[in-house]
């Protein structure tokens, strides 16, 4: 027998013991057709409808006796291609397949089973069931009261696989084990754990490298085999029973292929990957108008200050809803405003969705049918921690269009950010009417809605603008509409920070590749400095940079003892020396889906030592970092990929990962957490600039991390004007490509420049460091020509200037 024959008969044996397992006794087969692109599989409870959208995207419904197809979808944007099919009957099976993933129908016992490429990914168990919700009454979960019926879709899981997803949880890398609650809730001060928080989103990712997406956004539940039964299983008040299995030859293509199916992220205005200045918050112009100047003062740069709720009230309680400047604490808004655009700091505000009874437009929204219903058909009123309130129906027309007025009012003002608070909703009594359906039913899409109200808004009255929405709360496909979602009010402790590596880890697999959180802990009045120094450090490399925090402790860095704003000062300057690496991975987000926080699962999928770890992580694809998550560490556990070199970029220390990835403690410094850069890397890299609307790339620094081991070795760097929607499409862009060749002892380095038909490329110098050079080159060539160059012997870094040019490619070669 041939090793390919004996392949063949160990996939079909996976596939047997799997269909095995997964099987429903009480569901019949009946018939099959294949129609109008789609394939419907009768039973003698109901139809399910097979439906591919690419090679590796299909869709599957089951539609029970008595009841007609739902066909919308709040999630998926893509449409189905023509996607050419295959249909093969076998005795007792059927066989429905695309170039990528095949569908086994067994007939006798029924049974739904996919694989991709050859390779077993899930099957249904029982496929779709009812289940009894057992939450008892008085539990904190959303459901009190009475044991109900819910809807179910069971699958079966191979006993070894880690499961990811459900949205934003802290609960370790590898989820399986929980039920979770399907339930966009706050959680106020969390710390290292949390089962329920304000984004969650009904999708679960194997280790086995697929996904399975519930493409349904009422209430329920999402259970990783709580029960140690090897079931997968997830549960809904009602609803559709639709789902999508995604599969890919990687992790990249399996999360590329996702959010091809749900939306891809627009590329956020370039002050998004700035800093910014924020607390709870600023009650008057001074205050604010003193910050910004303290940042300048203290040449710690500064691109953006938000302001919290007092912007338009003088208290925390009661004024929610008024939506409108203060007049007493901002006399001059439009002024203000003006005068921090002048310095380059954009004005992003806080909104919420509910009005108070005793804000100032309270008669206007119940007048213009604004707010949300309860059963007798009038505003839905009821008590919270701001006062009595209603809740604006993002649903109706009527919402959405007395929102959006607010919204434009405020750009005409100058503010060019949404802040968007307490969007889960923050509280939503089951018994209110919203224009499409029930509070249960839309809860977790009410984010979702509200952020696509802005991009719309902005879309349609302000297309060439990026809009910048931060919210805390959204559901799958929700990064289609520019979200910059944050982990909410976590605890201000280590505590706190221990689980946000795992959360921005876990949403950037999940499509929300700019999942960040308060730098230095938002909840309770703590002055640590070496948390704050720690956070901060590590928040260099997660997708965005914003300190913020209750009052009673600065916040911002501006406001800290000297030491501790001089490491600030530090970090806050890398974080914009590597604006061209940043920007550019928020290009690679926006084209290809990919995280710019990224699992060690991503470099190792095979790996099983990697399924949990957050504690070291890819920032992009070259940069390894270790957050110091613990008081008083004088070293780290930082581990290091297989099959690669990787550097300090600090010090130039080499470290190997050998051939199948190791640990070693790293001594810690305190001005930076531990951070390396991959063998035959390239990152470019800027001057510090005050504030993103003076960077440019017309002179820029490229690193190169040189090793004998690297034969080739890219990069690239994206640059646009930083504040065109879509200027890639509309050919606003240049996009530089690096590549490198080692053969016998000559290193080539080359740089090549694509631009857009609508972009001018400037006349480009470039400050060329290449590392890890052990001796004086013989010789190095630029363009050709011989050039002048410096060579370190104690850093081993070999540095030359490429003098200033417009040419779309360049070319330096070293004779090592």
């Amino acid at each position: 027998m041939t090793i390919q024959t004996l392949a063949k008969v160990a996939t079909l044996t996976l596939l047997a013991s799997q269909a095995a397992l997964a099987q429903n006794a009480d569901r019949k087969f009946t018939s099959v057709a294949e129609r109008d692109g789609q394939l419907e599989v009768r039973t003698s409870d109901g139809s399910y409808f097979i439906k591919p959208y690419s090679a590796a995207i299909i869709e599957t419904s089951f539609v029970p006796q008595g009841e007609s197809a739902d066909p919308a979808s709040h999630a998926v944007v893509l449409l189905p291609a023509a996607v050419k099919t295959t249909l093969k009957q076998k005795g007792g099976s059927i066989e429905y397949a695309t170039a990528g993933i095949k569908v086994t129908i067994t007939k006798s016992p029924f049974c739904i089973a996919y694989a991709y490429k050859g390779k077993p990914l899930v099957a249904e168990k029982r496929g779709y069931i009812h289940v009894t919700d057992d939450v008892v009454k008085g539990s904190k979960d959303i459901h009190k009261g009475e044991p109900r019926q819910l809807e179910a879709i069971e699958f079966a899981l191979d006993k070894d696989e880690a499961l990811y997803g459900a949205g934003e949880r802290a609960v370790g890398m590898n989820r399986r084990g929980y039920r979770f609650t399907l339930y966009n809730k706050a959680h106020y001060g969390y710390g290292e754990h949390s089962e329920l928080m304000g984004y969650t989103m009904p999708v679960a990712m194997s280790s086995k490298m697929y996904a399975i997406h519930f493409d349904n956004p009422q209430t329920g539940y999402l259970d990783f085999d709580s029960g140690k039964n090897n079931a997968l299983t997830y549960e809904a008040i009602g609803g559709r029973k639709t789902y999508q299995v995604i599969a890919g030859d990687s992790w990249e293509d399996v999360v590329g292929n996702y959010t091809s199916l749900t939306g891809k992220q627009p590329l956020p205005p370039r002050w998004a990957f700035g800093n910014f200045a924020m607390r709870f918050g600023y009650h008057d112009e001074q205050e604010a108008r003193d910050t910004v100047a303290k940042f300048i003062a203290e040449d710690i740069p500064l691109d953006a200050i938000v302001f919290d709720l007092f912007w338009f009230g003088k208290e925390i309680k009661g004024t929610m809803g008024n939506l409108a400047w203060d007049k007493d604490n901002f006399p001059q808004p439009e002024r203000m405003i003006a005068d921090f655009k002048d310095k380059g700091v954009q004005t992003v505000v806080i909104t919420e969705p509910f009005v108070l009874n005793t804000s100032s437009r309270w008669r206007e929204a119940v007048d213009n049918k604004v707010l949300a219903l309860g059963p007798d058909g009038q505003p839905r009123t009821y008590d919270f921690y701001f006062g009595h309130t209603g809740l604006i129906d993002i649903f109706s027309q009527q919402g959405k269009d007395w929102l959006w007025g607010i919204y434009k009012g405020l750009h005409a003002q100058g503010v060019a950010g949404v802040w968007g608070d307490l969007g889960e909703p923050e509280y939503h009594p089951t018994d209110v009417r919203h224009a499409t359906g029930s509070a249960d039913q839309v809860h977790n899409i009410y984010g979702h809605q509200w952020a696509g109200l802005v991009a719309d808004g902005y879309q349609r009255d302000f297309p060439n603008e990026r809009p910048f929405i931060l919210m805390r709360s959204g559901y799958s496909g929700t990064q289609r509409y520019g979200i910059i979602p944050w982990s909410g009010d976590v605890n201000r402790g280590w505590d706190g920070l221990q689980s946000q590596p795992e959360i921005s880890l876990q949403m950037g697999m999940q499509g929300v590749g700019y999942m960040h959180s308060d730098l230095g802990g938002f909840a309770n009045p703590v002055l640590d400095d070496e948390l704050y120094q720690r956070w901060l450090q590590y928040g260099v490399f997660q997708p965005v940079f914003r300190p913020h925090a209750q009052e009673e402790v600065p916040s911002e860095p501006v406001y800290r003892e000297e030491h501790t704003k001089a490491l600030a000062r530090e970090a806050i300057r890398l974080r914009y020396r590597l604006l061209p690496y940043n920007y550019t991975l928020g290009f690679d987000n926006n084209q290809q889906g990919l995280p710019l926080m990224r699992p060690m699962l991503y470099e190792e999928p095979r790996n099983a030592k990697v399924r949990a770890m957050s504690s070291t992580y890819l920032w992009g694809k070259d940069f390894l970092v270790t957050p110091v998550l613990h008081p008083g560490q004088a070293s780290a556990d930082v581990y290091f990929p297989a099959n690669s070199a990787w550097f300090d970029f600090y010090t130039g220390e080499k470290q190997s990962g050998g051939t199948t990835g190791t640990t070693r403690a790293i001594a810690l410094s305190a001005d930076h957490v531990p951070v390396y850069v991959r063998a035959g890397a390239f990152i470019p890299m800027s001057k510090v600039v005050q504030t993103t609307r003076d960077y440019n790339t017309r002179q820029i620094e490229l690193h190169y991390w040189h090793d004998a081991s690297v034969q080739a070795g890219s990069g690239k760097l994206y640059d646009d004007d930083g504040l065109t929607a879509q200027a890639y499409e509309q050919g606003k862009y240049e996009l530089l490509r690096f590549t490198s060749t080692l053969r016998d002892k000559t290193l080539s380095l080359r740089v090549a420049s694509e631009v857009g038909k609508q972009y001018q490329r400037p006349e480009r110098g470039i400050a060329l460091s290449v590392h890890n050079v052990g001796a004086a080159p013989s010789s190095v060539r630029v363009d050709g020509k011989v050039a002048v160059f410096a060579w370190d012997q104690a850093t081993r870094l070999l540095t030359v200037q490429m003098p200033a040019s417009d040419q779309a490619n360049r070319s330096v070669d070293i004779a090592l």
